[in-house]
């Protein structure tokens, strides 16, 4: 039995197709535990009761609760650069460059962005419930979220000369300009926090991120909508990880079904080998009794006796073996393509 006959592009195009499988459908599960972890989390009220249930806690610790309040910082929060009187807890200011980039393939510009600066500042601050009550969040840049308030947003178109035109077309990329964004979680915005609630030694409510690996997660939206959010998200990575599965699915039908007709087609052509060697045997009985053959030899491998006529030529001029073994279906003789073979009957 030959090797099996699959190419290269085959066997990458299945390799990928099952690890891209496996990766969504990893993401997906994952998203899934998470939403499970938000569906199984207790609500708990942000009141002076939380520091004594903390306290009645075994480990004084709960690993998974969602806690709402108002974000209040601790000591000088931080100001806008752009914006005067905006004040918050976490600061992003990002750089990015917009340019148009050449593509040959549609034949048109496309846009195209990178960032060239980006800077996140942080200060501690708590979640603010009722009667005071607080509890201290910490390593909030870890957290998924949150969205926060752009504060400020410029674009800086870009200027050149009749000589960067030049240079633009020949590279292919035409530079627009440079965007600056300031974005802010402001003092007093509304936050829920997912994530693991401590009674620390300093005995402080803290939340911080759990760990046993679930996701830590900050929204100025209410839990409900973060909680539609992230079923959305799942059911999304669902359907991506079944699309492929399905698509690695018919990748494997199809080179299957590819190997079963040529494994039929060879099995087929050693089927008819066979029938022709046994059909041809009478050539061998000459050939053993001492006469001459050699008028009677295929004229390709010049050994084996001529078995098999070609049709709808009617040419008789090669063992079966050399027949099988013709790179194009024609005849050796007047090149007339070989519509049938049929074998050569000697008494």
């Amino acid at each position: 039995m030959e090797d099996f006959p699959i190419s290269t592009l085959e066997v990458v195009c299945m390799g990928s197709s099952v690890a891209l499988s496996g990766l969504l459908y990893y993401i997906y599960k994952k998203k899934r535990r998470t939403v499970d972890k938000l569906n199984g989390a207790p609500q708990l009220p942000l009141d002076e009761k939380l520091a004594d249930l903390l306290n009645a806690t075994p480990g004084k610790c709960l690993q998974y609760v969602v806690i709402e309040g108002t974000v209040q910082p601790i000591g000088e929060p931080l100001r806008s650069q752009f914006q005067e009187g905006s004040v918050g807890v976490i600061q992003k200011l990002v750089l990015r460059e917009h340019k148009l980039v050449w593509n040959s393939l549609v034949r048109t510009w496309t846009d195209s962005e990178r960032v060239l600066h980006q800077r996140v500042n942080a200060v501690p601050f708590n979640l603010l419930g009722v009667n005071k009550a607080f509890v201290r969040v910490l390593c909030p840049l870890e957290a998924t979220g949150p969205k926060m308030e752009i504060v400020h947003e410029k674009f800086h178109q870009a200027s050149y000369g009749f000589t960067d035109l030049i240079g633009q077309y020949l590279s292919g990329e035409k530079p627009k300009g440079q965007l600056e964004t300031e974005e802010m979680l402001k003092v007093g915005a509304s936050l829920t926090a997912v994530g693991e609630l401590i009674l620390d030694t300093d005995r402080l409510p803290k939340l911080r991120p759990p760990t046993d690996g679930s996701e830590y997660f900050m929204s100025t939206e209410d839990f409900e909508t973060l909680l539609l959010e992230q079923e959305g998200q799942a059911k999304v990575w669902r359907v991506l990880s079944c699309v492929c599965a399905l698509a690695g699915v018919a990748v494997l039908l199809w080179v299957g079904r590819r190997y079963y007709r040529q494994l039929k087609l060879r099995w087929e052509e050693e089927k008819m080998r066979r029938e022709f060697e046994l059909m041809g045997a009478g050539n061998r009985g000459l050939e053993e009794n001492g006469e001459d053959v050699s008028e009677n030899a295929c004229v390709i491998c010049l050994s084996n006796p001529r078995s098999c006529v070609l049709l709808d030529c009617g040419h008789v001029c090669c063992c079966i073996r050399c027949y099988q073994a013709l790179p194009q279906p024609n005849c050796p003789i007047c090149r007339q393509v070989i519509k049938r073979v049929v074998p050569l009957y000697q008494a």
